[in-house]
């Protein structure tokens, strides 16, 4: 299972906003910039963050974008599910109904139980909960 790079860059530029939350607007640059990340691809990200209600921006060469609301009150999982969607371990799960072999499938609870892993673990975990996480290891930058 792999995350997309839409997921990561939005998550890891959603972390540079909840790094700064409450001291002023972020540019796309900066963020790009410390991100290593193409920056017409992180204002694509941004606009999609901003249409789920994430974050918001002000324009003018003194703009940028700033989170909502705070890190504490952002969940991990309301953030995969705007980039990534929902998550789906198998194609065929995702239409158990009108699965022909549903029935005997050996793999359907295995598959449910990872799910709910994934979603437990995701739905537990917040911005302010990766920021603080980085302060204690002191990496130099997002790593998802």
């Amino acid at each position: 299972m792999r995350l997309s790079t839409k997921t990561k860059y939005g998550i890891r530029s959603l972390c540079e906003l909840a790094e700064n939350y409450g001291k002023g607007l972020v540019q796309v640059r900066a963020i790009a910039q410390k991100q290593q990340v193409s920056a017409k691809y992180l204002e694509h990200l941004m606009a999609m963050l901003k249409s789920a209600g994430f974050i918001r921006s002000i324009r003018g060469s003194k703009g940028g974008y700033e989170l909502t609301r705070s890190p504490e009150k952002i969940k991990l999982s309301d953030c995969f599910a705007t980039l990534e969607g929902d998550f789906i371990p198998a194609d065929c799960f995702e239409d158990l109904i009108g699965c022909k072999r549903a029935d005997e499938c050996r793999i359907k609870n295995f598959l449910h139980e990872l799910q709910n892993a994934v979603y437990s673990v995701i739905d537990s975990k917040t911005l302010a909960d990766l920021i603080n996480d980085r302060k204690q290891t002191k990496n130099i930058s997002y790593q998802i």
